[in-house]
């Protein structure tokens, strides 16, 4: 959830995420930022939100997502 609240967070809501973009996130214990397909995981877990539970659904309405 780190990729997608860092787009919101620059970005803002009211812009979807191109289906190319990809995020540069920061994670514990890697010495490196770890890249992050974000456009091709917002596509892919939308077309398959029903299977998403609701503390992941929760989470992505959190950050504004609509269709959560």
């Amino acid at each position: 959830m780190a990729a997608p609240a860092q787009w919101v967070e620059r970005e803002g809501t009211d812009r979807p995420v191109p289906r190319g973009h990809s995020e540069e996130i920061a994670v514990d214990g890697e010495a490196e930022p770890v890249i992050v397909k974000l456009g091709v995981w917002v596509s892919n877990t939308k077309s398959r939100r029903d299977m998403l539970t609701a503390d992941r659904l929760a989470a992505l309405a959190k950050l504004g997502v609509d269709w959560a």
